[in-house]
């Protein structure tokens, strides 16, 4: 079998579930051609539904998010989901060939989700976009504001200067040890930096680490690094890899949309020559070249004070992908915007602690938002996904296992040695 075929038999499958539709949509802005973008809706429908979007861009929703609708339906919500242009089941043009560049941009993203909200006979609808989609979901508020009728914004995105923000924030845990507890974690890094061992690559990875498992789950794989222990950092690395890199069809397809994080909102940032910048390591684990900044479709800046409708903002306290000081400025921006404030949890809420990620979608539904930050312990105190959980234990587990057995590298030399052996 053929992959065009496998992919057609995985699509039909996809396209039987129940509340799978699609809409015809142009393929851009100009010209005549059109594909078909799908969509899926489940629960009982309600006036005003829930539209997820996810982060990336790449990110599939059909497939991929089929667990989370299923348990957000059972806590009572009308949940719509697309599958974003360029991925998944809305890859394709007419003649089975992928969209071309020109489809791909985040204008024609937004205007989709009104197509598919007119599709689906909504006038309004509660917004829940995470990370990439919380930018999505904020041009819904720009280009169609008449179908917002409400807003949750997880781990927020806001404007291209986000990049200094994000060093600033790795920096002061990784780097400078600020938070509580990183003082060590930091001196750790400071050394793996001089022993060219923790790269900016490696320190988006250890972002990640820390996200998933605070600091002692980080400190321990430090602390194999620094022994010259190398094999469970090599493993988690090129896992790390392939969720970024890897085309995993009707999953995760991030070769046709990826361009769109460079080129509209400067993912790549401009590298400032400091260590552990995320602009290099962004560069560094794109699948492909990455394409040149040019513009943001939106100035949210200026257009969130305009945003009248109730706004809830999730953020995560050890999230250093899309810091608290992002999610605090757009807080700042929209008028009653509420924060919740989770100080344990890490990026996208929706991704890693999906049962608060429901409690907050069911409150704001239910017009409740204003109640959140008072629950916000509670949240943050909600379990992660069992993947989440299962992947943290693994780490640990295996880190307990290469701590056992011999080294199979020559130890790293800490610093103090290395002056003493050049003075």
């Amino acid at each position: 079998m053929t992959l065009n075929q496998k992919r057609r038999r995985v699509h039909e499958k996809l396209a039987a579930l129940p509340g799978v539709r699609p809409v015809r949509r142009p393929v851009t802005q100009v010209g005549s051609g059109e594909f078909d973008l799908y969509y899926v809706r489940v629960g009982r429908k309600a006036k005003h539904p829930l539209v997820i979007i996810p982060g990336g861009p790449g990110a599939a929703s059909i497939a991929l998010y089929r667990g989370l609708r299923r348990r957000a339906a059972a806590e009572g919500l009308d949940v719509i989901m697309i599958e974003h242009r360029g991925v998944g089941m809305s890859r394709h043009d007419d003649s089975g060939a992928d969209l071309p560049p020109e489809a791909l941009t985040i204008e024609q993203v937004v205007d989709d989700v009104a197509a598919v909200l007119d599709d689906a006979q909504v006038d309004s609808a509660v917004i829940y976009g995470t990370s990439y989609g919380t930018y999505v979901a904020a041009g819904v508020g720009v280009r169609h504001p008449r179908r917002v009728h409400a807003m949750i914004l997880d781990s927020p995105l806001l404007a291209n200067d986000d990049i200094d923000l994000v060093r600033q924030r790795l920096r002061s845990v990784l780097w400078d040890g600020h938070d509580p507890g990183t003082t060590d974690l930091a001196n750790k890094v400071r050394r793996l930096v001089d022993d060219g061992v923790m790269t900016p690559s490696a320190a988006q990875l250890a972002a990640a680490v820390y996200g998933f498992g605070g600091v002692a789950l980080l400190d321990r794989q430090l602390d194999l690094l620094l022994e010259g222990r190398r094999l469970l950092w090599t493993a988690i690395s090129h896992v790390g890899q392939l969720v970024m890199t890897r085309k995993a069809p009707y999953r995760n397809e991030t070769d046709l949309v990826g361009r769109i994080g460079f080129r509209e909102l400067n993912y790549g940032g401009i590298p400032d020559g400091l260590p552990l910048d995320p602009a290099v390591a962004m560069r560094e684990l794109s699948a492909e070249e990455a394409v040149p900044f040019e513009a943001e479709p939106f100035d949210l800046v200026a257009a969130m004070p305009n945003f009248t409708w109730p706004t809830v903002v999730i953020s995560g306290g050890h999230d250093l992908i899309t810091p608290p000081s992002v999610a605090e400025r757009i807080a700042e921006l929209i008028p009653g915007a509420v924060l919740v404030r989770l100080p344990t949890t890490g990026h996208s809420t929706l991704d890693t602690k999906e049962r608060a990620a429901l409690r907050v979608a069911v409150a704001v539904s239910a017009g409740r938002g204003d109640t959140l930050p008072a629950q916000a312990p509670m949240l943050d105190a909600m379990p992660r996904r069992a993947a989440v959980r299962l992947m943290v234990s693994t780490i640990a587990a295996a880190a307990r296992v290469e701590a056992a057995l011999p080294a199979a590298a020559p130890r790293i030399v800490p610093r103090a040695c290395l002056r003493s052996r050049s003075s």
